[in-house]
């Protein structure tokens, strides 16, 4: 079995320290397992993000063993009423907007005239 390198030493003792330090706190441990859950997939190769991650995670530690944070949680944006059910369009953006060339009306809804003005 081959010997871990001093980069993957370094996150596998940052998460232990952070699941150590979100002991207590409500949604921490669910939230550190879920990112690096969601980071695990990076390749080997990727250093500087791997190296970006880390450094982020420590800043982390830090305000979590600073004693102001009480619990650990993320923002999640949630699909208002407004935007389109398949995710199409930008955020926040009716589906009915836009200048659409296969729709016949406009952002206006008025009707287009052709180029001819027939």
């Amino acid at each position: 079995m081959s010997r871990h390198s001093r980069l993957q030493r370094q996150v596998l003792s940052l998460y232990r320290e952070l699941l150590r330090a979100g002991r207590g706190k409500p949604g921490a441990e669910a939230r550190v397992r879920a990112e690096f859950r969601q980071h695990a997939c990076l390749p080997r190769s990727d250093v500087l993000r791997i190296e970006y991650l880390y450094r982020r995670g420590r800043r982390q530690l830090q305000m979590l063993r600073s004693g102001h944070a009480t619990a650990m949680g993320a923002f999640v944006r949630t699909r208002g009423p407004t935007e389109e059910s398949n995710g199409a369009g930008a955020p926040g953006t009716l589906s009915g907007e836009g200048d659409d060339p296969r729709k016949p009306l406009d952002s206006m809804r008025t009707p287009k005239t052709p180029l001819d003005g027939r």
